[in-house]
């Protein structure tokens, strides 16, 4: 609950704030100022402990309010939001001789993507301050949320996207009645142009990266896992990284897990990204100041991780080195291969930036970063269904074709090769 914050703090300087003296950033630091909510455990064990949890029949991701910087006055949207589900696979844990191997299916989310958790926290948030209108930038999955859930909030909003974001994920936008701002740019040109206009017409600002409680509503996916595991946290989750926010979140929630003592051990957090947008990698791996890092011009058919220049790097770097985790990079066609070879052995389709988590778990094996005795858990990010375009050229190259026969039985037979044993 907001009273059980104990500061707002900047991941650069260390300066605390209370919560009503900075709205977004450490104004010392101007856009790189990222803050982190910091919580009074203290308080928050009196009133919430895991027998209080285990009565509570919310299964969303409000049953982990009192971990969270809202108000008790405020309802939430009315979609639910959270409790996704957490599936075994034996064929991976075969495949690659494993303990255990899970996959989050955030595809299951109302939107199709993990970002509606912060996006209705930002509506929340939002409330809180009494604003009309909420924008974000996006390349499509945070928009979806933010759409999706405003919609349901009857919450009007604003979403500032590349022109090259996938049809789908606009087409999503258009049926939830949101208003669109295609930018001739880059994610990066649509963010900076979002923040400029949020500051001009007082919108409140969605962005992760800049406002520091979007971390708050996507760390509830840690939550979840462990919960789901029966607070026996996993030794590695490997989830995608793009701007980092939803790393650095991940982190955030195992934080509060081991400071209530509800799980033993910080899990190794691997940061997977793509070849054409390895920001954070090339820092990490070249031990670069994140302050004087230049921007890199991100290429990726993984749109929802693609960003030339990370907002929240700062929250993502910590949650690597400080779980003893790892960057890898994975190429366009790894990421490709991977959603036909999580969707046939699991269920889960998976979009580019989703299925890059299995690369990226491919990519720790080739490296010999994780022991056979180890417990993994792949985070899908996003529903495959919102880039049909990247799946068809994943079939297209690593799967065989539809079969074409004229309607008879011997027709059928002439294929009987193709048929599965």
């Amino acid at each position: 609950m907001q009273e059980n914050i104990e500061c707002l703090r900047c991941l650069i300087c260390g300066k605390e704030y209370a919560p009503d003296d900075v709205q977004y950033i450490c104004p010392d630091h101007n856009l790189d100022g990222t803050l982190d909510v910091n919580y009074n455990y203290d308080n928050i064990k009196k009133i919430f402990d895991l027998h209080t949890l285990k009565k509570n029949l919310d299964f969303s991701m409000w049953r982990y309010k009192s971990l969270m910087p809202i108000t008790e006055n405020i309802s939430p949207p009315p979609l639910r939001v959270g409790w996704t589900p957490l599936y075994h696979s034996n064929h991976f844990v075969n495949k690659f001789n494993l303990k255990n191997v899970w996959i989050k299916d955030e595809g299951q989310q109302p939107t199709g993507s993990l970002k509606d958790r912060a996006s209705a926290l930002a509506i929340v948030k939002a409330q809180e301050a009494k604003a009309t209108i909420i924008a974000t930038a996006s390349t499509g999955n945070a928009g979806a949320a933010l759409s999706g859930l405003s919609a349901s909030a009857n919450q009007k909003n604003i979403i500032f996207l590349p022109e090259s974001a996938p049809r789908a994920k606009i087409a999503q936008l258009q049926v939830y009645g949101s208003t669109i701002i295609l930018v001739n740019g880059s994610y990066d040109d649509a963010f900076n142009l979002c923040r400029s206009a949020c500051e001009l017409y007082g919108w409140y600002n969605r962005n992760t990266g800049y406002n520091p409680y979007m971390s708050e509503g996507k760390k509830t996916v840690a939550y979840e896992i462990c919960e789901q595991l029966i607070w026996n946290a996993p030794d590695l989750i490997i989830v995608s990284v793009g701007d980092g926010c939803i790393i650095g979140a991940v982190h955030k929630g195992l934080k509060d897990l081991l400071a209530l003592g509800w799980i033993n051990k910080m899990p190794r957090l691997v940061g997977v990204q793509a070849a054409g947008s390895n920001y954070l990698t090339q820092a990490w791996e070249n031990d670069e100041y994140l302050q004087i890092k230049p921007a890199i011009k991100a290429n990726t058919i993984a749109d929802s991780i693609s960003a030339g220049l990370p907002r929240d790097r700062f929250k993502a770097m910590n949650a690597v080195t400080q779980s003893d985790g790892v960057f890898v990079t994975v190429t366009d066609d790894e990421i490709l291969a991977a959603i036909p070879e999580l969707a046939s052995n699991t269920g889960v389709f998976a979009e580019p930036a989703g299925a890059a988590s299995l690369a990226g778990l491919k990519k720790c094996l080739e490296k010999n970063l994780i022991k056979s005795d180890e417990n993994v858990v792949l985070i899908n990010t996003g529903n495959g269904l919102k880039d049909i375009k990247s799946s068809q050229q994943a079939i297209d190259k690593f799967k065989s074709t539809a079969h074409l026969v004229n309607p008879d039985i011997q027709a059928l037979k002439s294929i009987e090769k193709f048929f599965p044993i």
